[in-house]
């Protein structure tokens, strides 16, 4: 039997760094003075915390496979982003706001290949996943042209791409993964 230790650990991490990440989102929106500095270095933080949840969501090998099927690779590349905030913060507080919508934007474009894969699945919540994700992408997409040079507005607007992000991981998490009790594994018959 397939222990549901992996899924469980990974869907309450999603959980709460999405619940982090609305948090850090209305924060910021409500706080559009918010350090720069130190959201880079928060952000980083967050970003290789998520990086590493995603990469055990992605071997977790939960009963519908849909939610953690891209988190490998976008587990790895949030853990260099995050390093990268981190490491590198007095150069990154002029571009943070082109990784972070960069990376709100990758993951809303994954997560509505997540809810077509989810209708073809047959989930009946798929149009959620697929409206928060296609909102989440939009406002991602705002955040990396930067429309604005005020830095109270770039700051809401993170802030608002933030809020929008957690949510479309709890949609994501709370829809697409679900945990079975004495779920079997999949045995694969190949002849040769």
């Amino acid at each position: 039997m397939i222990s549901n230790n992996r899924i469980q650990t990974a869907k309450l991490g999603y959980i709460i760094i999405s619940a982090v990440l609305c948090v850090l989102g209305i924060v910021l929106i409500t706080v559009p003075d918010f350090s720069a500095l130190l959201l880079c270095r928060i952000g980083g933080l967050l970003l290789i915390i998520f990086g590493f949840v995603k990469i055990i969501g992605y071997c977790s090998k939960d009963l519908y496979r849909l939610a953690f099927q891209y988190d490998l690779a976008f587990g790895i590349l949030l853990i260099a982003l995050g390093a990268t905030l981190i490491l590198r913060t007095e150069t990154m507080v002029n571009v943070i706001w082109v990784f972070l919508g960069i990376s709100i934007l990758a993951d809303a474009l994954l997560k509505i290949q997540i809810a077509i894969d989810s209708k073809v699945f047959g989930l009946h919540q798929w149009w959620l996943i697929l409206a928060t994700a296609i909102l989440t992408g939009m406002i991602g997409f705002l955040v990396i042209l930067r429309l604005s040079e005020s830095a109270k507005i770039i700051m809401v607007l993170l802030g608002t791409s933030l809020l929008f992000e957690g949510v479309l991981n709890m949609v994501t998490i709370l829809t697409a993964v679900k945990i079975i009790r004495n779920q079997k594994p999949v045995i694969v018959d190949s002849e040769f």
